[in-house]
């Protein structure tokens, strides 16, 4: 369960310990801390975990216990991959460990991430687990990542450590341990003071057709 507080201008959104994975509980925290960082612009948000794991993406043995509503809840998940894509709040991820699947979605719809240098990995391994991405979530990564490095990502399944991560672009910066939060926060910090309506209306512009795309209806990949 996510949990969120205010430090001055900027929200601290803590996913947690653990796995954190997106099931249907997590998914409403999450959507709940969203609600409120948009009432309290302008500010910024730095979502954060600890552990091992920033988030290990979509919880499917859930999701498979879901039966037919098993397409509400990724439609669900892709409302909140697009919420957070055109947030009217700038965002930062602090990625203190690894970030795979759906968690390395999540990474991307903010607007910069801050990753540990040395551990860590961020890796989208569909292709090895042989589950194929939706068009809402293979556009929202092209979008962020462009075509050729999302090419490496999602068709190659290559995994990304911190500076290898630095290196292609994946990640703002890449930074020892003890500073992916601190350094996270200040540069939310220092993005803190942009209008809301201003930045929601250029990120929508900008995102429109993954933006379409992750709101169009959904079916369930077939070996989900």
């Amino acid at each position: 369960m996510a949990t969120l507080q205010r430090d001055g201008d900027v929200y601290m959104l803590d996913l947690g310990e653990g796995e954190n994975r997106l099931n249907g509980d997590s998914v409403a925290s999450l959507e709940e801390c969203l609600e409120e960082v948009e009432a309290g612009a302008p500010c910024a948000l730095v979502t954060h975990a600890s552990g091992k794991v920033w988030s290990n993406g979509l919880d499917l043995e859930w999701i498979a216990a879901q039966g037919e509503e098993a397409p509400l809840f990724l439609a669900r998940v892709h409302e909140l991959l697009a919420r957070l894509l055109e947030l009217g709040v700038p965002t930062v991820a602090a990625l203190q460990g690894h970030v795979f699947a759906g968690g390395a979605m999540l990474a991307l719809a903010h607007d910069e991430r801050v990753m540990r240098a040395d551990r860590g990995w961020f890796c989208l391994p569909e292709v090895d687990l042989g589950i194929p991405f939706t068009p809402g979530m293979s556009a929202l990564i092209a979008a962020r990542l462009g075509p050729q490095l999302a090419h490496r990502t999602m068709v190659l399944g290559e995994r990304f450590g911190g500076t290898e991560a630095q290196a292609a672009g994946i990640v703002r910066r890449a930074v020892a341990e003890q500073e992916v939060l601190p350094a996270a926060r200040a540069r939310a910090q220092e993005l803190a003071g942009k209008d809301a309506g201003a930045l929601r209306a250029i990120k929508r512009t900008l995102y429109e057709q993954a933006l379409e795309a992750l709101r169009a209806p959904v079916s369930m990949p077939v070996t989900l």
